[in-house]
């Protein structure tokens, strides 16, 4: 992919009338209301003047995957007080993993408390953007679901914050859709699905799959678990943070919990009443869980020790059972594939309602799923808990300068910039694209750094003149060629057929950043502005044109105090 010179006719050069600082109008919209879109929401609030911001959500509500993700067991992966904002505590998490409806209604409070649903146009899907060069406008197709009716938008910025994980896809299976019986997918739960003593087949042991079967088990009458890869099941969080001997375990021991890790009535008073214990209690355990990176870094003392310790805990609760070990205990390295919590979920395959499966599966037939060796299992439903399209290609066209951003990212291997932005895609920005962090904790925290860093760029096109940016393809090219050379350290690059490979066993990791979290913070920090290039409001292209006439609104605007360099923090970088 070629860089593309945008030439423009430079013309006579004229003072601007206004004080440096001065911010013109400008119209942002965003795609998806989900943790990202809402963060987003506050984040220009408290940082930007003189816009307009309005987030397309496709759902009749807020939420995002805590909105369509409903099925039995779902919920989080991450200590459940790290999975918030940190601008919104809720010390009201009833265990150390929440589930999935009291996140779905953390975010719903927080649009309703926050006066946010003015923002959100729900039932309302972009459908497609193509990039005006001469305007310097994204110029937008929305479909309103309730009615049908499709009308034209314009945006000075694209912020997409769609999500990875929300574009569902059922399996690749012959005939999938000649079953008789009831076909569902776990991220498009039925409400109405009722598996109580039904012949149950689930197709997957990813996230979904193994929080999904643990928690139905007891109620079928008989349940097959199609198994294609192992996976790693550590155990039980807590115990895990005890046994790694991490920043977490001394606070561990003052925290009171049941034994399925729901925290005591008291424990949850005392959250409430003692802001400091905590505080100090979300800041260690989010201590504890930034040094997972050291876990997936090859041949390294903690990723050793790790694997030792995650090999017995299988082992020992899958009772020794020869065929479910060989079938269940990967031989790649840890952390090759997510690595999630699963509690319950190895003892529920010991159950005496339960088959594992290995054999693949020849297709589907009416009555159930044939196998390669020609069996039939009869079946009255199958469950398909096997992830989403994520090739990072966009649901609708996005026509930058080079073309359908779609074609790209399935032709060629996804790159960005820093996760944030895209080669070619003036004005564009995105949560968690090519290479963003989806594996690194808590994405609330993780949105919060994004959205900042988006409102900096947007702020300084506001206040500089600047009416198009998009980071060149060279910084693109050389971001791209460190992800590759630095991938092989890791686990994530292991041969192991993986959603942070695309869904491939050997390939470049695309989903993941190559680095810590806290590194990804660090790198956010700062605008890098030779990484990128600018197309000016002024007729003249002149980069200084935004100076003006002489005077800062420092100065001009009674409210700023004027003399602010005269302070102690002044000389702080």
């Amino acid at each position: 992919m070629g860089e593309l010179t945008i030439s423009q006719p430079k013309a006579p050069y004229s003072i601007r009338e206004e004080s440096l600082g001065t911010a013109k109008h400008v119209r942002i919209v965003g795609i998806g209301a989900g943790a990202s879109g809402i963060n987003m929401i506050r984040t220009l609030r408290r940082n930007m003047v003189n816009y307009e911001h309005v987030i397309y959500e496709k759902n009749e509500k807020v939420g995002g995957t805590w909105f369509e993700n409903r099925y039995p067991g779902c919920r989080c992966d991450v200590p459940s007080h790290n999975y918030q904002f940190s601008w919104r505590p809720n010390p009201e998490w009833s265990n150390f993993f929440a589930p999935a409806p009291e996140i779905e209604d953390y975010l719903n409070r927080i649009c309703e408390e926050e006066h946010m649903m003015d923002t959100i146009k729900t039932r309302h899907q972009v459908v497609g953007a193509w990039w005006d060069e001469a305007r310097g406008l994204w110029d937008l197709c929305v479909r309103n679901l309730e009615t049908g009716e499709q009308f034209r938008d314009q945006a000075n910025f694209l912020v997409d914050a769609s999500g990875i994980l929300n574009n569902w896809k059922w399996p690749d299976i012959p005939n999938i859709k000649s079953f008789q019986g009831e076909l569902v997918h776990t991220a498009n739960w039925p409400k109405d699905f009722d598996y109580t003593n039904k012949t149950v087949a689930i197709i997957g042991n990813g996230s979904s799959g193994i929080q999904l079967l643990p928690t139905i088990q007891p109620d079928v009458k008989k349940l097959y678990h199609f198994v294609r890869t192992p996976t790693w099941i550590i155990p039980p969080r807590i115990v895990s943070m005890v046994v790694m001997g991490g920043p977490a375990k001394d606070i561990l021991s003052q925290v009171e919990f049941d034994e399925k890790e729901n925290f005591t009535q008291r424990q949850m008073e005392r959250f409430k009443t003692d802001p400091a214990f905590y505080r100090k209690f979300i800041k260690t355990i989010e201590r504890d869980s930034n040094g997972a990176f050291a876990l997936v870094l090859n041949g390294g003392a903690a990723q050793a020790f790790a694997t030792s310790k995650v090999v017995q805990y299988m082992t020992a609760t899958l009772g020794g059972d020869e065929r479910l070990c060989k079938a269940l205990i990967p031989k790649f390295p840890l952390g090759c594939r997510r690595i999630t919590p699963a509690p319950g979920y190895l003892e529920a395959l010991r159950a005496p309602n339960t088959e594992v499966i290995t054999e693949g599966i020849a297709g589907i037939v009416p009555e159930g799923i044939q196998l390669e060796s020609g069996e039939i299992i009869k079946l009255d439903a199958i469950i398909c808990a096997t992830g989403f399209d994520n090739s990072f290609a966009p649901r609708f066209p996005i026509v930058g300068r080079y073309g359908n951003v779609q074609d790209t990212m399935k032709t060629e291997t996804p790159k960005g910039y820093m996760s944030c932005a895209l080669a070619g895609v003036p004005n564009y920005f995105t949560f968690l694209g090519p290479n963003g962090p989806i594996g690194h904790g808590s994405v609330f925290t993780l949105s919060e750094h994004i959205a900042r860093y988006i409102t900096r760029v947007i702020v300084k096109c506001q206040t500089e003149g600047i009416k198009a940016i998009v980071p060149s393809d060279a910084a693109v090219a050389d971001y791209s060629q460190h992800i590759a050379a630095f991938m092989p350290r890791t686990a994530w690059a292991s041969s192991c057929k993986s959603w942070f490979k695309g869904g491939k066993e050997d390939g470049p990791v695309t989903a993941l950043h190559p680095g810590s979290r806290v590194h990804f913070f660090h790198m956010l920090e700062r605008f890098r502005g030779e990484d990128w290039e600018y197309v000016y409001d002024n007729p003249a292209q002149n980069r200084f044109w935004y100076l003006g006439n002489g005077f800062s609104n420092r100065e001009l605007d009674p409210e700023v105090d004027g003399t602010w360099y005269l302070e102690d923090e002044a000389d702080r970088l």
